[in-house]
């Protein structure tokens, strides 16, 4: 015991945040994912919802999730950033037991947005913190290893669910319930090991608030700022899209079946691991190069993807999906939000992350109930991915055009 003692003495409070954070990823992923994959099930346990009610589970949750981004970017720079985390984890604790205990899909809805609006409060502290305690040239690395949680926890989910739902051995509200045991783990170690801040002294803020509503307000909304806000967008659609329906696209329309669909969808997830500690490594190595790289992320994400649905090999599909993950959202997400914290407004980190998380995130409440009401329209999913890709570019050709200007003007002032 002692021995174990000194050893968390001697490790720098930057690397326990690190290894915190990616906890909490995992929890709240294994949330998102969980349900995804039984889609059909869920379904009949409700009488028969439509693909439309099926995706407003994932719209509301993310409906709470993104409104909650700028209030509580707001709040973590006023109050600190534990203050915040604590009541948020318990607020999505509750909405996944609701969601957990509910007979009817109206419920399911209820319960989905309270725990979005509890997982809503995570974003600002994680990258916050991130970005305080992190040394500068570890940052995209570190914050890299924190989105991993995302990926092994997408990963648990999918593969768990199809396996012991998708084969009948536990009801789906079983694994709700198991989610809701590590919601209280994760709340106990955020306890135990995240710095209690003190709150901003009356006094100093309304001073200091005067000053940061002229000068915040403009930096948020800055040239490069917006550019990364319109990327996010692009990139998240993309994303939750996979996130939310390619598990029901691979057995509805592709011929996976069983636990094959779980396993096919959390290569995505797995893959993305490597990509994103390779990619945020040269991202370190290149620091003013960061741009040119995130451009060339999404462009290969892009391809990879019109490659993955249009194919009717399920051996290249196989591998299309890994190539997304390895040059997709996790890999090149790491890069945009370090070169994002470079020209944070100072003091108001965490509110710049909740506007860039909002406007990112808005996505992830358009995607889910947009595809399923093309999948009702059209009959397949087919079209809701080529609208993604055509989204992916679009973006990233005006994150390329935005930045190529302020770069011009710079240098003509220099």
């Amino acid at each position: 015991m002692d021995e174990l003692k000194t050893r968390n003495r001697q490790t720098p409070y930057w690397k326990q945040i690190i290894y915190i954070l990616t906890v909490g990823w995992i929890v709240i992923w294994i949330y998102r994912t969980v349900l995804t994959p039984i889609y059909p099930i869920i379904s009949e346990y409700f009488g028969g919802a439509t693909d439309a009610q099926l995706g407003h589970i994932s719209s509301f949750y993310f409906l709470g999730y993104v409104c909650m981004q700028i209030p509580s970017g707001l709040l973590v720079d006023r109050l600190g950033k534990k203050q915040i985390l604590i009541p948020g984890f318990l607020l999505f604790g509750l909405g996944a037991l609701i969601v957990g205990l509910s007979q009817t899909i109206g419920i399911v809805f209820i319960g989905s947005i309270l725990a979005g609006l509890g997982c809503g409060t995570y974003y600002g502290v994680a990258y916050s913190l991130t970005a305080e305690y992190v040394p500068v040239s570890k940052r995209s690395l570190s914050t890299a290893i924190v989105n991993s949680g995302t990926a092994i926890g997408s990963g648990l989910g999918l593969i768990s669910s199809s396996y012991l739902v998708g084969t009948g051995i536990l009801p789906w509200q079983a694994l709700i319930f198991a989610t809701i045991v590590l919601i209280l783990m994760a709340i106990v170690m955020f306890l135990r090991y995240i710095h209690l801040e003190k709150p901003k002294k009356a006094s100093s803020v309304s001073k200091y608030s005067e000053e940061k509503k002229q000068v915040s307000i403009k930096a948020l909304f800055k040239p490069r700022m917006i550019s990364a806000y319109i990327l996010y967008f692009s990139t998240l659609y993309t994303y939750y899209l996979i996130d939310t329906w390619l598990p029901n696209f691979l057995e509805t329309e592709k011929g996976f079946s069983g636990t094959s669909v779980g396993l096919a969808s959390s290569l995505v997830f797995f893959t993305a691991i490597p990509g994103a500690l390779i990619f945020s490594r040269i991202a370190d190595g290149i620091p003013m190069k960061k741009v040119q790289l995130i451009i060339i992320l999404e462009i290969l994400a892009a391809s990879v993807l019109f490659l993955t649905v249009t194919t009717t090999n399920q051996t290249i599909l196989v591998i299309g999906i890994m190539a997304y993950g390895f040059f997709g959202k996790l890999a090149v997400e790491p890069i945009i939000i370090s070169w994002l914290g470079e020209s944070a407004p100072k003091g108001s980190v965490a509110t710049m992350y909740g506007v860039f998380n909002f406007f990112g995130m808005s996505a992830s409440v358009i995607v889910p109930s947009l595809t399923g009401k093309i999948s009702d329209i059209t009959g397949s999913k087919l079209y809701a991915f080529y609208l993604a890709i055509v989204i992916i570019g679009f973006g990233t050709l005006l994150f390329y055009i935005i930045n190529r200007i302020v770069d011009q003007k710079s240098t003509q002032i220099n």
